[in-house]
């Protein structure tokens, strides 16, 4: 909302409930701001922690793992001693 939006919705406002409503209109308007702002900021939170379980999980599974040592299957060496 611009300025001229906020200021015709007082003038409004003020027409309709007169001056003894104003600070009613105010808290309300405090408690809106602050539930957005709250509710923006759990949102971030939660795609900043996603973004980081991902980067965990990347980091995780492509993290080199230790060679295994492959076993050659060798002839058994020949019997020397024959019967």
């Amino acid at each position: 909302m611009g300025a001229t939006e906020i200021i015709f919705i007082f003038v409004i406002y003020l027409l309709l409930f007169g001056s003894k409503g104003i600070p009613s209109l105010a808290q309300t308007m405090g408690k809106a701001v602050r539930q957005f702002r709250e509710a923006s900021s759990d949102i971030q939170r939660e795609i900043l922690n996603t973004g980081r379980e991902i980067q965990n999980e990347v980091n995780r599974t492509a993290a080199p793992t230790p060679e295994k040592k492959e076993v050659h299957n060798q002839d058994p060496p020949p019997n020397t001693t024959e019967q």
